[in-house]
């Protein structure tokens, strides 16, 4: 054999050889990891990308997401820990969704307590200054006590998306209240789904000189969880003022929230489904022994 096609067939031989291992290389770096029940999406997705975990169930169904029926502005985004509809013209949440598992509520991650702008936000971002000398608290939708599993979901829910201008009788009494009754319903019954956000009765009013956010009228927060015959869901209407009474006196049907808010509620429900548990509740359900 000649001293070129020995050379030619060498040259083959390392191509071949080099194709080989990279492909035994792609094959093992690409194999799937093994799914574990405590694994947590680190990532930040906009909704029309990867889902996150509070919304799904184990066959895929995302009951906690919610729909503007109203017309109303919205931009849809999908954090690690819940789901905001936010609204860049009253620059507030319609509605901000998630899970909650008892697993989650004994989680151990310190609260962040550093409120930032949403960098998902398009266009100008609510930053927390805006809410200086306001009066009002930077109220949590999605409280950062749900959000004890991840140190991102912790710090996510510190995103100005997820905050309201909210009363601070309202914000640390009844409010605090019912996310404690929350927490303790999701300890009890497993996991619930939550949809929850503000009520605007006069959008003129305002806080921010630079950025005007409008100040709700009220808040809402609606449960649903499944039961041993099927599904029952209740709601909660408060009003975004001083005011101490128990959290029975709240309590109303979610298709009450439905009707004020403009909004579809648990919106991947089965519309027989959610004609029937929608319209009423019963406390039973939602008692905690």
């Amino acid at each position: 054999m000649s001293k070129k096609k020995r050379n030619r067939r060498s040259a083959t031989v390392s191509v071949l050889f080099i194709v080989v291992v990279a492909l035994i290389w792609i094959a093992g770096y690409y194999q799937p990891r093994p799914q574990r029940a405590s694994d947590k999406t680190e990532t930040s997705v906009p909704v029309s990308g990867e889902v996150a975990k509070q919304t799904v169930l184990p066959g895929g169904e995302r009951y906690a997401l919610a729909q503007v029926t109203n017309g109303q502005r919205e931009q849809l985004i999908e954090h690690v820990g819940y789901t905001v509809s936010y609204n860049p013209q009253w620059r507030i949440p319609n509605w901000v969704a998630y899970m909650l598992t008892a697993d989650e509520v004994r989680g151990s991650e310190e609260r962040s307590n550093h409120f930032r702008p949403d960098p998902m936000v398009q266009g100008d971002p609510v930053v927390t200054k805006d809410y200086s000398n306001s009066g009002y608290d930077r109220g949590h939708m999605a409280p950062a006590a749900d959000m004890k599993w991840s140190e991102q979901a912790m710090r996510e829910s510190f995103y100005m998306t997820n905050i309201c201008p909210q009363h601070h009788s309202n914000n640390a009494g009844d409010w605090k209240d019912l996310e404690e009754l929350v927490r303790d319903l999701a300890m009890q019954y497993d996991s619930i789904y939550v949809v929850c956000g503000p009520l605007v009765d006069d959008p003129s009013r305002t806080i921010g000189s630079e950025r005007k956010i409008v100040v709700p009228g009220a808040f809402y927060k609606a449960l649903l969880r499944r039961t041993s015959h099927g599904w029952t869901s209740i709601a909660f209407r408060m009003p975004n003022a001083p005011g101490n009474r128990p959290l029975m006196t709240y309590m109303l049907p979610v298709d009450s929230i439905e009707q004020e808010a403009g909004i579809d509620l648990f919106c991947a429900l089965p519309d027989s489904v959610a004609d029937l548990i929608e319209s009423d509740y019963s406390i039973a359900d939602w008692t905690v022994r």
